[in-house]
């Protein structure tokens, strides 16, 4: 059995706990994870007994071929409808959808063609995606190798010196993962320098980097469709005093944050035992995000792990943690890992570049 095959089984064993006759799946991300399908348009049906169908396009059709070999496939340009009609055809009268996907107009359509009740299944894929396979870990420990080898690259090469503007550094860093196997980047890299290291989500400008600037390197790699993320903050020549405290008070804060990562962990929880320190410090409104966040073939997922999640961690969940204090037209700090919780042992660091203040 594939490990789409086994993802699927696991959303019909949802399916017939809540009395379906099956669920459609219209959400991309959760296509792709239930199948290996990447095309642009595709919809599944699971049905609770019966085999599974994927629909897609003419423009689809070798490639939903190869990639998902274990599913029926129907070729219509409109899945979801075909794909609804097809379900109503097949006898099932309660179907499963993901309300978060589908619009009010095509709810509408759905019920006309399938001639079934539409019951909400809202997250359940999500839910499933949230716990990583063999297979899903794999992908994320390359993701997260592809992008330490690009940092490291680009510290031994020098790219990170006075002269350089955020946006060269960006584009540096990426060209890097690229070169080194990604798909591509995980999301548009952050290069924040100087006082634009205060703002947590800056977006490189054609700020040019100064001897004494914090550079704030918020970046990740995508593989087989899985992404890494990562932060480190480094300093360009001797670090003054108050940078070197602020850098300390995130390490230990960061350090904290990892430790608290256990099964059963509440999320809250371990949001709190990164944050007391920064607030025991006198900081606490400098850290103003929450710690972490499930990452996988998005790059946000649940778990959200912050003052107003809510759950506990489980076994083989992949997360962030990643704490920062911010000053406001001096400078930030942010630390940020990859991990895997582990039921019974440490929790599987992803991200190995150093944690040290490295001084450039």
């Amino acid at each position: 059995m594939t490990a789409a095959a086994a993802r699927r089984d696991l959303l019909r064993a949802k399916a017939r706990a809540a009395g379906l006759d099956a669920v459609l799946v219209t959400r991309l991300v959760n296509v792709r994870y239930l199948t290996g399908f990447t095309g642009s348009n595709g919809v599944l049906l699971v049905p609770a007994d019966g085999p599974d169908l994927l629909c897609t396009d003419g423009r689809y059709t070798v490639q939903a071929g190869a990639q998902a070999p274990d599913v029926e496939l129907l070729i219509e340009r409109a899945s979801a409808v075909a794909t609804a009609r097809r379900a109503g055809a097949d006898g099932h009268r309660r179907l499963g959808f993901e309300s978060h996907d589908v619009t009010v107009d095509l709810h509408a359509v759905l019920v006309e063609r399938s001639g079934a009740e539409l019951v909400s299944v809202r997250g359940a894929v999500e839910e499933l995606r949230a716990v990583k396979d063999d297979e899903e870990v794999a992908a994320l420990r390359e993701a997260c190798a592809i992008a330490d080898r690009a940092l490291a690259d680009l510290v031994a090469d020098g790219g990170l010196r006075p002269g350089r503007t955020e946006r060269e550094v960006g584009r540096d860093l990426e060209s890097r993962m690229l070169d080194h196997g990604a798909d591509g980047p995980s999301f548009e890299t952050i290069v924040a320098s100087g006082p634009n290291s205060a703002i947590p989500h800056h977006r490189p400008t054609g700020r040019v980097l100064e001897t004494g600037d914090f550079v704030k390197l918020d970046f990740g790699a995508t593989f087989a469709g899985y992404h890494s993320d990562m932060t480190r903050t480094l300093v360009l020549g001797e670090p003054a005093d108050w940078q070197r405290e602020v850098y300390d008070l995130v390490r230990a804060a960061q350090a904290a944050g990892r430790e608290a990562l256990a099964v059963g962990a509440d999320v809250r929880a371990v949001d709190a035992a990164a944050r007391d320190v920064i607030v025991a410090a006198g900081q606490g409104e400098r850290f103003a995000h929450g710690l972490g966040h499930g990452v996988g073939l998005e790059i946000h997922e649940a778990p959200a792990i912050g003052q107003s999640g809510a759950g506990t961690l489980v076994d083989r969940m992949a997360v962030t943690v990643e704490p920062g204090v911010y000053l406001p037209g001096r400078g930030g700090v942010r630390i940020e890992d990859t991990l895997v919780v582990r039921a019974g042992a440490e929790p599987d660091l992803l991200t190995t570049t150093t944690k040290d203040l490295v001084v450039l």
